[in-house]
């Protein structure tokens, strides 16, 4: 029994005895749904505050929050108060149209990625055949958020870390998108509930671990954070594209980023860890909500771990590992997958699972060799080039006379 299906078979019977026409009826319920499940996600991105602030603490030997509520809860209250008060300040010279629309574009195209996304087996905003294709559309709408945010600003620091974010995400998003093919030829659909539904004997991170991988550094990168976070290097550009917004304009580009992060957490988990299926859901599918938030929150602290263990990347090197290693990695292993799952789809599920896993671990066993030798090679060439110093000759010594006589 689905208690949440329960209630909006209800709410629906009640609509209909109000004698509103169907059209009216579907119009109210899916307005219903969006309000309730923005909602939610505000609330989840509040949350993700404190959960972030605590887990930094801990990697970096603090309490974080403990004074505001038991455990520091009611901390992200006060701050959402602190900038709900704070004066708008917006500098001079800006374009207001493309400096106001940014941060709505930074939030809304997030919430609008849960549209798509099976809460459970019967609660899904929108089950289009082609809901890959709308995380890649959607993910491009957000760079055009950023970018607008940068340029409306008028300062040139602004600009700068816009331009740095915009290079990071259209680079990484080529690997990103070649591992989102891998899901949709392992379960021949690009429906995301079709899917978890194919998930249902085995996760996809089992049987294809490298592409989880490329996605998740993929996804880090596309989110700005550690160590890919160029467009907010405080020693070098201040604090990024939203450097000059205030108030709840800052906080709207600060809870798109975490609510963000979740979400990456919530996509990981549908096409690499099964989404909502676990044990029981087929009896109570109201589970399945339950067992993908507990699935994305896990990869959201993986998200953290990252960020908060390794240091900032150059912008230099941070593109060479997209071109040059995770790009040609990512299309070997869409072939092998590829080639693979033809070769396979009529043998045991045993040789199925071994054979994806086998065909993975050689792809990355030899991109590790060939990226081995590729770098030992310049330092050899580099070592042969350069000239060796040697000490100087030592002159001869002149012996002091004895200024005695003797």
């Amino acid at each position: 029994m689905d208690p949440l299906l329960s209630i909006a078979n209800w709410f629906e019977g009640v609509l209909v005895g109000w004698g509103l026409a169907p059209w009216a009826v579907n119009l109210i319920l899916s307005v219903v749904g969006i309000v309730l499940l923005c909602t939610v996600m505000l609330v989840i991105a509040i949350w993700c505050v404190w959960v972030e602030r605590k887990v930094v603490a801990r990697f970096q030997d603090r309490l974080g929050p403990n004074r505001i509520g038991p455990f520091g809860l009611i901390q992200p209250f006060a701050d959402i108060i602190k900038l709900l008060i704070k004066e708008d300040i917006a500098p001079k010279g800006i374009d207001k149209v493309p400096y106001n629309i940014a941060p709505i574009l930074a939030l809304a195209t997030v919430l609008t990625l849960w549209a798509i996304i099976p809460l459970s087996p019967s609660i899904l905003g929108s089950d289009i055949n082609v809901g890959v294709l709308f995380i890649v559309g959607i993910g491009a709408i957000s760079t055009l958020g950023l970018i607008m945010a940068g340029w409306a600003c008028n300062n040139k620091y602004a600009l700068l870390g816009a331009l740095r974010e915009v290079a990071t995400m259209i680079s990484y998003e080529v690997p990103m998108v070649i591992a989102l093919m891998i899901p949709v030829i392992l379960a021949s659909s690009m429906g995301i509930n079709k899917i978890v539904e194919s998930q249902s004997s085995y996760a996809y991170i089992f049987i294809v671990p490298l592409a989880a991988l490329i996605f998740l550094v993929s996804s880090q990168a596309e989110l700005g954070r550690a160590p890919f976070d160029l467009s907010e290097a405080e020693s070098e550009i201040v604090a990024g594209f939203h450097i000059e917004y205030s108030g709840m304009k800052f906080g709207m580009f600060y809870a798109g980023e975490l609510l963000h992060a979740f979400t990456v957490g919530a996509i990981f988990s549908s096409l690499f860890l099964g989404g909502w299926s676990g044990p029981f859901v087929d009896r109570v599918p109201v589970l399945g909500i339950f067992y993908l938030f507990i699935k994305s929150l896990f990869i959201y602290w993986v998200i953290m771990w990252i960020k908060y263990t390794l240091p900032r990347l150059r912008i230099d090197h941070m593109l060479s590992f997209n071109w040059k290693f995770l790009t040609p990695l990512s299309l070997a292993l869409l072939m092998v997958v590829a080639l693979l799952n033809k070769l396979l789809q009529n043998a045991d599920t045993w040789v199925y699972v071994l054979g994806m896993l086998a065909g993975n671990i050689l792809v990355g066993w030899v991109a590790i060799l060939l990226s081995r030798r590729q770098v030992k090679t310049p330092r050899k060439e580099f070592a042969a080039d350069r000239p060796v110093a040697r000490p100087p000759e030592s002159a001869p010594v002149t012996p002091i006379p004895d200024p005695g006589g003797d």
